[in-house]
């Protein structure tokens, strides 16, 4: 039986994504969850899932909000304004502006908010996609020193190792003519038997930070939508796909 992994990423970017995030995972397939913990809406999203069956792990962050280090310490990913560098920055240099030092330095703090909060380690480890290697080689860096599970990230159809499992990603929410169900219909009907499918989503609702501070807007509620609809659950039955979490690689 092929494998398949739903996840959730961006849980405390703002109080309309967690509401989003919380009903795919109440009411939805949502069982993997990445959280942000730099954002002024982080505890708040964490307080709405705490106590509902997710696996969560840290989706570090290097291009929203402020950080948790001081801006003196890591100049070059924070602007003038001391808050992060934007993802428009990194897709725009022609080069890796990412200090590997300095990026490590805010990796830990994150690394050690998340634990602040959650009270415990993370059950997996990844990084808001950004352009620059040297970010996720510095997550790869913080993963091995803490003995956390890394997720490498592809842009490629190749697949990474998390543990001793194959894993394919799949995330086309991005794409203009962009339909959730599709996409996910895509993976089911083409599963890798070797390793697992994970299919990356971003469910949430629409507020005034995300719509100021964001430039993925109306997949959000969308996704919420197929997550919980019950048309998608009956297909995935059909699929005879096993649903997995982070835990199971």
């Amino acid at each position: 039986m092929s494998k398949l992994l739903i996840r959730a990423d961006d849980l405390g970017y703002s109080e309309g994504i967690n509401y989003g995030i919380e009903k795919s995972v109440r009411d939805g397939l949502i069982r993997s969850v990445g959280f942000m913990v730099n954002m002024p809406s982080s505890v708040h999203g964490y307080e709405l899932i705490k106590n509902l069956q997710v696996c969560l792990g840290q989706h570090t962050n290097i291009c929203v909000g402020r950080p948790l280090t001081d801006p003196k310490l890591i100049p070059s990913i924070t602007n003038e304004n001391g808050e992060f560098k934007s993802s428009k920055q990194y897709r725009s240099a022609n080069e890796d502006f990412v200090v590997l030092h300095e990026v490590i330095i805010e990796i830990e703090a994150q690394y050690k908010r998340y634990k602040e909060i959650v009270g415990e380690d993370p059950h997996y480890f990844e990084g808001h996609a950004v352009q620059s290697e040297n970010f996720f080689k510095g997550l790869e860096i913080v993963a091995k020193k803490h003995n956390l599970k890394y997720l490498p990230f592809s842009m490629t159809n190749e697949p990474v190792i998390v543990g001793d499992t194959k894993v394919y990603m799949s995330m086309e929410s991005m794409k203009p003519d962009y339909n959730p169900f599709d996409a996910l219909v895509r993976v089911l009907d083409i599963p890798h038997e070797d390793g697992c499918d994970v299919f990356v989503c971003h469910p949430g609702y629409l507020d005034g930070f995300i719509i100021k501070n964001s430039s993925l807007l109306w997949p959000r509620p969308l996704e919420v939508d197929m997550l919980c609809d019950q048309e998608t659950k009956e297909y995935i039955k059909k699929s005879k796909v096993k649903l997995v979490t982070y835990d199971d690689l």
